[in-house]
């Protein structure tokens, strides 16, 4: 099944951990900007940054994003 990412819910798993961004991007070392551009759904995060935001916040992975089931089917692949 395709997956769509839908809202960034960084914020509230950032509420939920008694976490502010400052200290997360302290922790991550990255900029507070950065992490803003991601929680305001500006950019869209790499595994490899979702990856160190849950580990650091105990969250799973797929808790970091609405994840919205797509409803249109791949094409079938003909050989």
């Amino acid at each position: 099944m395709k997956l769509e990412l839908g809202r960034c819910l960084l914020l509230d798993r950032l509420v939920e951990a008694n976490m502010t961004i400052e200290q997360l991007a302290n922790h991550l070392l990255l900029r507070p900007e950065r992490l803003i551009d991601l929680a305001e759904n500006k950019r869209v995060m790499s595994l490899k940054i979702a990856l160190s935001i849950a580990d650091t916040i105990g969250c799973d992975i797929r808790e970091l994003y609405e994840i919205i089931p797509s409803p249109h089917l791949a094409p079938s692949r003909t050989e």
